[in-house]
């Protein structure tokens, strides 16, 4: 079973590292080649602890026509074209990814990969434990529909939809597969401003989808307080573009984490979840103590001699709560002195009858 998976159903957090295909560019920067590249990121992204690292596995002829125009920030990635633009970054097929595949088990880091077209979801099945689903394909759904039949849990992003669109593919998805899914709030802007960011969406999707786990991809610029946000709001699964070169032009870097940045938000998330603690309302374990010696007891507020009737003004509060508690009062008031008590003293069941 998907580790991945398994953590996501225990109530877990998951970090998957959104490698995609930057390992072009860390080739190119470092001068190694694409598996190399490829092969060190995800290394880096154990280091880090990373739970998944998650590639996109596609053909820019299945993938956008000649004529497909950018929707991205050209000042960051100036190619014009969608075409152009993936055609840089397809060289890689079955067996490259099933290198990848075979060195994420060596590291016992999850792989992952988006497949864009059905010949990739065929050669991928037996590498991957859960299937991704791009926003982009959330209307596609006799795409969806074939890879709900594969029987396989999925992450299924949200981003540029309606929820309409939503629920159709929520649908689609269940009429053929009851697995564990996943569906991940994004923003397809590239980079997403920090006031776009839309995070209360998250909430919503909890909200509606009560049965299914919510999660955020995110496409902002490298953010602490964006990424805290979307766990405090809910979100279990946080997907990144992550990157060796955060300087680097063109693609994913711009708005990628590096390791250093990963594995700090990695620990911010796990300290936050270390001070959740219980939705129990409960005095913890760690409180006996200061329960026991900072609340009161009932104690005798002058002497009381021994057959005297006990009256309010006899007693006051005072700590350690070791003795009767003021809320107990009335099993004190009216009885019978069976000993004589000096004043300050705390009064225990064995004084009166």
């Amino acid at each position: 079973m998907s580790k991945v998976i398994k953590r996501i159903e225990q109530g877990k957090f998951v970090f998957i590292a959104e490698i995609g295909v930057n390992y072009y560019d860390i080739a190119i920067d470092m001068q190694i080649s694409p598996m190399d590249a490829a092969k060190l990121m995800i290394l880096e992204a154990k280091n880090a602890g990373i739970h998944a690292v998650k590639f996109q596995t596609y053909k820019a002829e299945t993938l956008a026509s000649k004529n497909s125009p950018y929707y991205w920030d050209i000042k960051e990635e100036p190619t014009l074209s969608q075409f152009e633009l993936f055609k840089k970054f397809d060289s890689f097929g079955k067996a490259e990814y099933f290198e990848l595949y075979k060195y994420c088990i060596e590291l016992d880091i999850e792989f992952l990969s988006t497949p864009f077209d059905y010949e990739s979801a065929d050669y991928l099945y037996d590498m991957m434990n859960a299937y991704k689903i791009s926003s982009s394909d959330l209307n596609n759904l006799p795409f969806i529909t074939y890879i709900a039949k594969k029987q396989k849990p999925i992450l299924l992003s949200v981003g540029a939809s309606n929820e309409c669109e939503i629920e159709k593919a929520v649908n689609t998805i269940r009429k053929y597969n009851n697995s564990t899914l996943v569906l991940l709030h994004c923003v397809l802007e590239y980079p997403t401003p920090y006031e776009h960011a839309n995070l209360n969406k998250i909430v919503t999707l909890k909200e509606r989808f009560v049965d299914l786990i919510i999660g955020y991809s995110d496409h902002t610029k490298p953010n602490y307080d964006v990424l805290k946000t979307a766990y405090n709001l809910g979100a279990r699964v946080i997907e990144k573009h992550f990157t060796l070169n955060k300087t680097l032009k063109g693609n994913d870097h711009y708005h990628a984490l590096d390791p250093t940045d990963a594995k700090s938000f990695i620990e911010s998330i796990e300290f936050l979840e270390s001070i959740r603690g219980s939705y129990e309302l409960k005095c913890l374990e760690s409180e006996q103590k200061a329960r026991s010696n900072a609340r009161r007891s009932i104690v005798a507020a002058k002497a009381i001699q021994k057959g005297a009737i006990i009256k309010n003004e006899m007693l006051t509060f005072k700590r350690p709560g070791t003795g009767i508690s003021p809320a107990e009062l009335e099993k004190v008031i009216g009885k019978v002195a069976l000993v004589d008590i000096d004043e300050d003293t705390i009064i225990t069941p064995e004084m009166f009858c």
